[in-house]
């Protein structure tokens, strides 16, 4: 089925989705017309060819992400070093759902790529099934670990034939992308399908 996103401080331009692949690229007008049967999605701020997470072991491997039933015991947020290390030996098998969260925390954040070398199968396998690209770290990471790293690294501009992966975000440009960060992510895409949508 052809889909056509297009974001509204995009300035116009669109992207036609068929199936797992870009068709095409260009004004939303144009694409429209030539393609009337297209479902038409529709998002505040920015399309971007979406990010790449130079922190994959780091995020999905050396971090417990607690379900949220385990709040009251956890919290919510990401736990990392030692205590993080205490509950994987604990429960080895924590590792392939804390992996599934993790993915799912880069969804949110706009990441359509990880680099870093994954060793663990738990990971390795989330990553798979999301469906994310996996790439090459950058030569210098840009600071700390973290799902909305500074500087944040976007993959190189969306062209026909290629895969139809991308995130939205809700900001009016690049700049204040950069400035505010990946946590402004309202909708991320792999291989054509909807993988996050902010509620």
């Amino acid at each position: 089925m052809l889909t056509i996103h297009v974001a509204e401080a995009s300035l116009g331009t669109a992207v036609l989705v068929d199936g797992a692949y870009v068709a095409a690229v260009g004004p939303y007008e144009e694409l429209a017309a030539a393609h009337p049967q297209a479902r038409v999605r529709r998002w505040p701020g920015i399309l971007t060819p979406g990010l790449l997470n130079p922190y994959g072991p780091e995020l999905l491997e050396g971090a417990y992400h607690p379900d949220p039933r385990e709040a009251e015991e956890f919290g919510t947020e990401p736990i990392t070093g030692e205590r993080a290390r205490a509950i994987f030996r604990a429960d080895p098998a924590r590792r392939g759902a804390s992996a599934r969260r993790g993915v799912q925390r880069l969804l949110a954040h706009g990441t359509v790529a990880v680099a870093g070398e994954l060793r663990g199968r738990a990971a390795l396998d989330a990553v798979r099934r999301a469906g994310l690209a996996v790439g090459q770290r950058p030569q210098e990471l840009p600071g700390p670990a973290s799902f909305s790293p500074t500087p944040l690294v976007l993959l190189p501009r969306l062209v026909p034939g290629g895969p139809a992966r991308f995130a939205v975000f809700d900001v009016p440009d690049r700049a204040a992308l950069v400035r505010r960060g990946a946590s402004t992510c309202v909708a991320t895409v792999l291989a054509g399908r909807l993988v996050y949508r902010r509620k």
